[in-house]
């Protein structure tokens, strides 16, 4: 295959390189460089936690309540529970990156890039709360019970309903395309990738009866894919909603092992985080390097201000659209302030050397040497988290990718087939190729979304503000 994978990447890398750019154009900061699209993420978060008073502290609570079902409605719209849906978008969220970037970004910056992981993640939160209340307030239900929601929905109908029509349609068309494209690469093909690595590694590497044969490793995922997607946002919400619990004990499981052997090390890890997060020693462009690389990590990894998990979240069975806000603040909470402050703790306490520079390594083997310091045989363990991970992460993406497609070409059962096959065929690809340039170009795309995401969330804000005093008001 590595002649299609020339002749692919070669195709490509002339708009990925240009969208990359675009996308990810930099400015210089204190010796270091600030993506500008990190800047619109966080300036967005930050705003929406000061414009809605601190929801994500003052709402917290209230989200466990719902998640747990408090508040359920069985005769209101929508097609899965609360649970369900946080289930499916946090499959889509906690992935390979929780691992593998969040190692790498505290082999290079430092334990101090945790702590501004932490803050982008705590904001974030707010931004989850916008976009996944509007997801619900704006969704569309077909003739059959069916839910179409997500951004485009609310860019479009919200925007129309605030006066501003013709904007709506071209953000809503702009960011369907986007997440169709992207879904493919980053969301499908990339995770097929790095499940079938995973599994490959754990049977004996080139010994592996699966060398080789990323055809047959992959061909076996795309049905296991297809077997859940073909049951739609109901299917996948009863696989993640399973899967998530097993995977995230399985790994905070272990985490939580590697820092009870080493607790006596954690007080001076907490303590070099908060140090380092202001007076960072060895890192290139100090504080301010240090700041920009937790809070990129964590813009990646919770994908807060994106809008993706909007469309899972839009599938819940609720009255109140505010409610799904409430709930969506959970995400960025377990992805970002838990699962990555976890993985950077394990590192810090186990074999983070200040003195050695960046690991000779992936990111995934980094943890998987600090996990494997203090329990032998956890690598192995890793191994099946990350393949689960990747595969929970297919499924929820497949949800989102058909979102796109359905709002671009209509929503019969002829269109849905096309897309399930489509997206099955390229998970049998990403096994068997690495296509770094689609990769790079999906990436790419993935944050581009954020330009009109966010854009429609400022515009429409004030709903979600008087929508919340109504809710909070009829709760009493």
């Amino acid at each position: 295959m590595e002649g299609i994978d020339a002749i692919v990447d070669a195709a490509f890398r002339p708009a990925a390189r240009a969208l990359s750019n675009f996308v990810f154009f930099s400015v210089e900061v204190g010796g270091s460089e600030l993506p500008l699209i990190v800047v619109w993420l966080i300036a967005g978060a930050l705003f929406f936690t000061v414009y809605l008073r601190f929801i994500n502290i003052r709402g917290f609570g209230h989200a466990l309540r719902l998640v747990r079902g408090d508040f359920a409605d069985p005769a209101a719209d929508g097609e899965i529970s609360h649970f369900q849906a946080l289930a499916t978008a946090v499959s889509g969220t906690v992935g390979v990156g929780n691992i593998a970037h969040v190692a790498i970004a505290v082999s290079i910056g430092g334990p101090g890039a945790i702590f501004w992981m932490i803050v982008a993640g705590f904001l974030g939160m707010s931004s989850k709360f916008v976009e996944c209340a509007l997801a619900v307030r704006y969704r569309e239900v077909d003739a059959e019970g069916r839910i179409a929601g997500g951004p485009m929905y609310y860019l479009r109908n919200g925007l129309a309903e605030r006066n501003w029509p013709r904007l709506g349609r071209v953000l809503a068309a702009y960011y369907a395309v986007c997440i169709l494209l992207g879904c493919l690469g980053i969301g499908n093909m990339f995770q097929a990738n790095q499940a079938y690595v995973q599994i490959l590694g754990i049977t004996g590497g080139n010994a592996s009866v699966l060398a080789q044969r990323g055809w047959l490793f992959g061909s076996i995922l795309a049905l296991l894919v297809g077997l859940v997607i073909v049951g739609g946002i109901r299917g996948i919400a009863r696989v993640t909603s399973k899967l998530v619990p097993i995977m995230l004990l399985l790994y905070v499981g272990m985490a939580l092992v590697a820092l009870g052997v080493n607790a006596e090390k954690i007080p001076g890890a907490i303590a070099a985080i908060v140090r380092g997060a202001f007076t960072p020693d060895g890192v290139a462009g100090g504080a301010v390097a240090v700041l920009i690389l937790g809070f990129r990590r964590a813009a990646f990894s919770n994908e807060a201000g994106i809008g993706s998990a909007a469309i899972a979240h839009s599938a819940v069975r609720t009255a109140a659209p505010i409610t799904e806000g409430y709930v969506a603040l959970l995400e960025p909470f377990l992805d970002t302030i838990v699962v990555c402050t976890l993985t950077g703790l394990v590192i810090v306490v186990t074999i983070y050397d200040p003195a050695a520079g960046p690991p000779g390594m992936s990111g995934v083997e980094f943890t998987s040497q600090a996990l494997g310091s203090v329990v032998s045989w956890f690598p192995l363990v890793l191994g099946v988290v990350v393949a689960l991970f990747a595969f929970s992460t297919m499924i929820s993406w497949s949800y989102y990718g058909l979102a796109g497609w359905l709002y671009l070409f209509g929503r019969s059962r002829a269109t849905r087939l096309s897309y399930n096959l489509i997206f099955c065929a390229a998970v049998i690809l990403g096994c068997t190729t690495t296509l770094e340039s689609v990769l790079d170009f999906s990436d790419s795309l993935i944050f581009a979304m954020a330009l009109a995401n966010v854009l429609g969330l400022y515009i429409l804000a004030p709903v979600v503000r008087r929508d919340l005093a109504e809710y909070i008001a009829r709760l009493g």
